[in-house]
């Protein structure tokens, strides 16, 4: 009996995905390449699983020249890279690897957060270029922490585990979510914490009512001393608009770890400002979390092979 065959949208680590030795036939896609690799194109028509990346988009084109497809299984927490009505229609589970990146991601949001704060990057570049004459009293003043207040868009385990961090700087906490959870962070309307806040950090998913949520409008309600971070998706903050509010002081500072469009080109303006710290979508960087990601994803694939419940389905309403 042939084993199953796999497109692996982009290479990994062998040491990570040991799971699938010996048990499926893999086909890999092209190092760095932006999207669903073009190599594994001809596969397609008897590819019976993916194990996909975030950067590949996996949409209803591409699930329609896939046939015998049984699972697709995506490396990431959020999966807007993925059809999910196109696999639910289908009858595909759509696996996805929720919570093992959450404390890297907390722990990258309040690195540049703090670095914004601190004024980090434009600092050491400073001193770097021979600008750091001697001690100045008003030199690179950056923003207190302590008594500030933190306003956090998307309360769930990322933003929860932000506000964790975030208590032992003695900072003030705030969240807009759909609903009130049980915290002893203030619920607040989305407006209201963009107007209140010293801070803004997001962490909401990527769906048709977070995209674009913050744009003109919202920028021009925050305060002008305000840091916005970006640990979500890149399309939930409209760029033009960013570039905008940091060159005409409508905010502070931006932090990104995350950015629209993705990889930001070399030409991109932003990077050009000294109040915009921008870092390339590192938030699960981490040996362990990275691991563990893959791994989650060689289970949920394989459990989906073999006719299973996948043990982190997305799309869970394929089974009823």
């Amino acid at each position: 009996m042939s084993k199953p065959l796999v497109l692996l949208t982009h290479p990994l680590p062998k040491t990570w995905i040991t799971a699938l030795e010996g048990k499926v036939h893999l086909e890999v896609g092209e190092e760095g390449f932006a999207g669903f690799s073009p190599k594994l194109e001809p596969y397609l028509p008897k590819a019976t699983g993916i194990l996909s990346l975030l950067t590949a988009k996996i949409d209803e084109s591409l699930l329609s020249r896939a046939p015998q497809l049984r699972v697709v299984s995506n490396m990431a927490v959020g999966v807007d890279n993925v059809d999910v009505a196109a696999c639910t229609q289908r009858g595909i589970p759509l696996g996805h690897t929720p919570n093992v990146l959450t404390d890297a991601t907390a722990d990258l949001t309040m690195a540049i957060l703090l670095s914004a704060a601190r004024r980090l990057p434009e600092s050491a570049q400073d001193a770097k270029e021979g600008r750091w004459g001697t001690w100045s009293p008003t030199g690179w003043l950056g923003a207190d922490l302590r008594g500030a207040q933190l306003g956090i868009v998307g309360m769930g385990k990322i933003g929860q585990a932000v506000a964790e961090r975030a208590r032992g700087f003695g900072i003030r906490l705030a969240y807009s979510n759909p609903a009130k959870i049980e915290s002893d962070a203030v619920h607040l309307s989305l407006e209201e914490l963009l107007r209140t806040s010293d801070f803004v950090s997001l962490h909401c998913p990527l769906n048709e009512s977070t995209r674009g949520l913050i744009g003109e409008f919202e920028l021009k309600m925050m305060k002008k001393t305000a840091i916005l971070v970006n640990a979500a998706r890149g399309p939930v903050v409209e760029c033009d608009a960013l570039l905008h509010a940091l060159k005409e002081g409508w905010i502070a500072y931006a932090a990104l770890d995350v950015t629209d469009p993705e990889p930001l080109p070399a030409s991109s303006p932003l990077y050009s400002l000294k109040n915009c710290l921008i870092v390339p979508h590192i938030g699960s960087a981490t040996h362990g979390a990275r691991r563990r990601m893959a791994e989650i994803a060689c289970e949920n694939l394989l459990a989906g092979l073999a006719g299973e419940k996948l043990p982190h389905c997305y799309n869970p309403e394929v089974y009823a």
